[in-house]
C-alpha cells in the first residue's frame, strides 16, 4: 500500500471504545488486538464522548474513532426504498453504522446523528435473526447487503466480519450476500467456502469523482485490482454506479472507468450492474456545502423528485443514462442484469426500451441473475 494509498481506509482510526458489557466477550478481544490502538471503556447504553453536540463539525474527528457495542435493535430489516420509483427489494443486514471513508455525497452525513463509527459484536444476535428469517421462510429468495449504513469491507482488517458471513451464506440455499465497498479491503474473503452465493460489489464512478469527491477511498486502480483477485477467487462480483455526477468532461471519465473495468474484470463475472444519478435530501446538501466547500456537485440545476429528494432534471438524468448504459450495452455478458437504483418506468422505457414489470420487476430481475450463478 503506497504512501498516500487508502485501500485500507480503517488506517484512518486511532482510537477505541468499548462498551462495558462486551469488554469480556472473545470477539472483542479479537477485534482489540488486531487493532493494536487505545481503547477506553463506555457505560452500558452510553455513549463514547460529546462529539454528537456538534455533529457535523465532529464528523471528521468522528470518522477516526470506533464504538464497539451492542446492537439492541434488529440487525435485519428490509431496505428503506423510496415510494414512487421502483426498488430493488434489498435486505438489509446491519452490522454498524457510518465508515472512515468521507464521500461529499454520503447521505450518513444527514442521516444519522453520531459521528463516530459503530460496530456491533453482539454477532450471535445476527445470525440468529437471518436463521430466523431464512429459515421460517425458505421459500422466499434474500438479498442480503451491508452496505447500506456502513461500507461492507472498510474496517473488515480489523473485524473479519466478512469470514463469518461468507461462512454461513455459503451454507444457505435461499440467499446470497453482497459485500458492497469503495476500499480494496479483501484479504479476508481468501480461502472460504463461499459456494457462488457471495457478491462482492464496488462502487465506482469518474475517476475525477472519485478523487476529489470520494475522501479515503481506494483509487480505481485499488478497487480493480481487489475485484480481479476476488474474480480469481471465484466470487461473482457487482458494480454500482451511484451516483453518477454531472461534472465537467464526465462523458471522458465515466468512458475511462467503464473501458478499465471490462479490461480487467471477466464480463461473465458481473452478476449485475446499478446505475443511479446523484440525489439528495435538503438537508444533506446544507450539510455538504459546509463541510466541504470546494466541491461543486450541489451547485446545479435540481428539481425536487417524488420522494422530496432533489434530482437532476428528467432530460439531463437521461442524457447520463442513455450514455454509460450505451457503454455498458456493447460489453456486458447476457447474464448481467444492468438496473436503475430509484428511478421510474419511464426512465427505465426512455433509456433501456422496457419497463422492469414487463420482466417481472427489478427483484425479479436481480433473483434470477443472482440465481443464475450458483445453479448450475
Amino acid at each position: 500500500m503506497g504512501e498516500n494509498s487508502w485501500k485500507d481506509p480503517s488506517i484512518f482510526i486511532d482510537k477505541i471504545y468499548v462498551e462495558e458489557s462486551c469488554i469480556d466477550l472473545p470477539y472483542t478481544r479479537e477485534i482489540l488486538s488486531r487493532a493494536n490502538l487505545p481503547y477506553t471503556l463506555v457505560p452500558d447504553r452510553g455513549k463514547p464522548n460529546d462529539l454528537d453536540k456538534d455533529y457535523v463539525n465532529n464528523l471528521t474527528a468522528g470518522k477516526r474513532q470506533l464504538f464497539l457495542c451492542n446492537n439492541r435493535g434488529h440487525f435485519f430489516k428490509p431496505c428503506p426504498g423510496t415510494r414512487d420509483y421502483q426498488c430493488c427489494d434489498y435486505q438489509v443486514l446491519n452490522t454498524g453504522m457510518n465508515c472512515p471513508m468521507d464521500c461529499v455525497y454520503c447521505i450518513l452525513q444527514a442521516y444519522l446523528n453520531a459521528p463516530w463509527l459503530t460496530f456491533y459484536v453482539n454477532y450471535q444476535k445476527l445470525f440468529k435473526e437471518l436463521d430466523d428469517s431464512l429459515h421460517t421462510d425458505s421459500r422466499r429468495f434474500f438479498r442480503i447487503g451491508t452496505g447500506e449504513f456502513t461500507d461492507s469491507l472498510a474496517i473488515d482488517r480489523l473485524t473479519g466480519l466478512s469470514r463469518m458471513l461468507v461462512n454461513y451464506i455459503g451454507k444457505q440455499e435461499n440467499a446470497v450476500l453482497e459485500l458492497k465497498t469503495k476500499s480494496g479491503v479483501v484479504g479476508n474473503l481468501a480461502g472460504l467456502e463461499h459456494n457462488g452465493r457471495t457478491i462482492v460489489a464496488w462502487s465506482l464512478n469518474s475517476p475525477i469523482i472519485m478523487k476529489k469527491e470520494e475522501i479515503r477511498s481506494a483509487t480505481l486502480d485499488e478497487r480493480l485490482a481487489a475485484a480481479r483477485y476476488c474474480a480469481k477467487l471465484g466470487y461473482k462480483l457487482a458494480f454500482h454506479f451511484d451516483p453518477i455526477i454531472d461534472h465537467p468532461c464526465w462523458k471522458e471519465g465515466y468512458t475511462e472507468t467503464i473501458e478499465r473495468l471490462f479490461q480487467e474484470i471477466p464480463a461473465e463475472s458481473i452478476v449485475w450492474i446499478s446505475l443511479g444519478a446523484l440525489r439528495f435530501i435538503p438537508s444533506l446538501k446544507e450539510i455538504g456545502i459546509q463541510r466541504f466547500p470546494h466541491s461543486r456537485i450541489y451547485y446545479q440545476e435540481f428539481i425536487e423528485g417524488l420522494d422530496n429528494k432533489a434530482r437532476y432534471f428528467r432530460p439531463n438524468r437521461v442524457k447520463l443514462y442513455t450514455f454509460i448504459y450505451d457503454l455498458f450495452r456493447t460489453k456486458i455478458s447476457e447474464k448481467t442484469c444492468v438496473y436503475f437504483c430509484m428511478e421510474s418506468d419511464e426512465i427505465w422505457e426512455e433509456v433501456m426500451g422496457f419497463a422492469p414489470g414487463e420482466k417481472g420487476g427489478i427483484p425479479s430481475m436481480l433473483d434470477k441473475a443472482a440465481k443464475m450463478e450458483y445453479l448450475k
